[in-house]
C-alpha cells in the first residue's frame, strides 16, 4: 500500500498534521490563558506554537500559521484586540517564516530564537509605527510597545527559551523534524 506513495506526498502529509497541531496548540494555549485571566501579553502563549512550527515544518507552512493563528484568536476569543490582532500577523508570521528560514541552514536551536524573536518584534514595531501613521491613531505609543515586546514578554522568552530547544531536541531524536 505504502509503496505507491511517494515521498514528497508523505512529506505534504506530515506537514499538513503537524501544521493542524501547531494551530490548534496555537488557539488552545491562548484560551486557557484568557479564560484563567493570565496575562497573555506577559507569557506570550501564541509565540510558542509559530515558533516551533518554523522548526519543525519550516517556513513556508510556519508563515501562513502565524498569518492564521492570530486571526482565528481573535474571532474565538476576541483576543488579540483589534488592532493589536494586525500587529501580532505580521509578528508571528516572521517569527514562523524566519525560524523557519534560519534553523534550516543553520542548526543551531539558540541563534534561530534570538534572530527570531529580534526580526519579529522589529516588524511588529514597524507595523505599530506605519498603523498609527498610515491611520492616524495611536492605539499603542511606539515606546509602550518596544517596552511590552522585550520587557513585560520577558518572562515568555525565557519560557521560549527553555521549552523549545527542549521539544525541538526530543523531537530530532525520535527523528520527528526533516527540514
Amino acid at each position: 500500500m505504502y509503496n505507491n506513495v511517494n515521498e514528497e506526498e508523505l512529506m505534504n502529509t506530515k506537514k499538513t498534521i503537524m501544521s493542524g497541531l501547531m494551530l490548534a496548540l496555537g488557539i488552545v494555549i491562548p484560551y486557557i490563558f484568557h479564560i484563567t485571566g493570565i496575562n497573555g501579553s506577559i507569557f506570550l502563549p501564541m509565540h510558542i506554537p509559530i515558533l516551533l512550527a518554523g522548526f519543525i515544518i519550516g517556513p513556508l507552512y510556519a508563515f501562513i500559521l502565524g498569518i492564521i493563528t492570530p486571526i482565528l484568536n481573535y474571532f474565538i476569543s476576541g483576543m488579540p484586540p483589534f488592532p493589536m490582532v494586525i500587529v501580532m500577523i505580521f509578528e508571528l508570521a516572521t517569527f514562523g517564516f524566519v525560524s523557519g528560514t534560519i534553523y534550516k541552514k543553520s542548526k543551531n536551536i539558540i541563534i534561530t530564537l534570538i534572530t527570531s524573536i529580534i526580526i519579529g518584534r522589529m516588524v511588529g514595531a514597524i507595523i505599530v509605527l506605519l498603523i498609527g501613521y498610515l491611520f492616524d491613531i495611536k492605539f499603542i505609543p511606539f515606546s509602550t510597545y518596544i517596552t511590552g515586546a522585550f520587557i513585560t514578554g520577558l518572562p515568555g522568552i525565557i519560557i521560549q527559551f527553555i521549552l523549545i530547544p527542549i521539544i525541538v531536541k526530543a523531537l530530532e531524536l525520535n527523528n520527528l523534524i526533516d527540514n
